[in-house]
């Protein structure tokens, strides 16, 4: 499997910008943070797009009338991440107070401030199924929670560095975590550990998965690591190529995702543009000379 990627457009700091994806033409920018907007949701249930920033604001926008129609007060310090639950209307954020808020959608009330981690909280998740929230910290722990108790269900603390990142698999009971030590995989419920990906040797900030199996992952130094999600073999590694006139350490990845194909990898990067990765449909499958590690380790 192999990729290439072209520029599409800037991204502008404190605005979220909607464009059509074929044509990489801006449609549309909503404007009302006052600072760095740090993460964005849509709502695949309601007309709605939900946005954090380090504002310390989490703002609803309808998609229909391209306005903010709710606000979310609560957080003490700037927001990193948000998930929108998938059947219900909760909408769950994190950030630098190393909280995790449960908010309702509707009422806009705080159901839950789910407390324990002791250092900025990168990354939530939200699933149907046992455990409804995962969290990630900078703290090296994850934290599998009971969302009816507000409670801890289990605390991981197999990573040695900061944690930045989360994905679910999109069919298997299964999620990943991205740290500078490695990446790992885990089971649901209980959080069992799978096995580690290691060679992606830098400070990985985002990873991104989709239906295939292709899990991809994109660090500080733009280097970009394409992985088979159930033997952990890294097939592909793709050096990001910064725009003219920027400088080589802004080839930063920050965050990245697959959409609704799962053939095309968008990410967003220190050089304030968007790319558009798309496998190339000429690529022959190339025999490999690779065992997998019959002795995994258990951490």
């Amino acid at each position: 499997l192999q990729w290439y990627h072209r520029r599409v457009r800037e991204a502008v700091v404190s605005t979220q910008s909607t464009g059509d994806l074929g044509s990489g033409t801006l449609k549309l920018s909503l404007t009302g943070h006052i600072s760095t907007v740090r993460g964005v949701a849509v709502s695949d249930r309601h007309p709605y797009l939900f946005s954090c920033g380090e504002d310390k604001q989490v703002k609803c926008w309808d998609l229909e009338q391209n306005k903010v129609i709710r606000h979310y007060h609560g957080h003490l310090s700037a927001v990193y991440s948000l998930s929108i639950h998938p059947t219900l209307d909760v909408l769950c954020s994190v950030g630098r107070d190393s909280t995790c808020r449960v908010w309702d959608m509707r009422t806009k009330s705080c159901i839950h401030t789910l407390t324990g981690h002791t250092n900025t909280v990168s990354s939530v998740l939200t699933q149907a199924t046992e455990p409804q929230i995962i969290t990630a910290s900078h703290d090296t722990t994850m934290r599998l929670w009971d969302i009816v108790a507000g409670k801890t269900r289990a605390t991981l603390t197999n990573h040695k560095k900061s944690i930045r990142s989360l994905v679910l698999h999109p069919t298997q009971y299964t999620f990943a975590s991205a740290s500078a030590d490695n990446i790992k995989q885990w089971k649901c419920p209980g959080g069992e550990f799978i096995q580690n990906l290691s060679g992606h040797n830098a400070i990985l900030n985002t990873l991104a998965l989709n239906q295939d199996g292709v899990l991809v992952s994109g660090a500080d130094n733009g280097t970009i690591h394409f992985w088979d999600w159930k033997t952990g073999y890294n097939f592909q590694r793709v050096q990001s190529q910064v725009q003219p006139g920027s400088l080589d350490s802004e080839a930063g990845i920050f965050a990245m995702k697959f959409d609704k194909s799962g053939s095309r990898l968008i990410t967003c990067e220190t050089d304030k543009t968007i790319k558009i990765y798309k496998e190339d449909d000429t690529a022959l499958e190339e025999p490999i000379n690779w065992k997998p590690d019959l002795l995994r380790k258990k951490y």
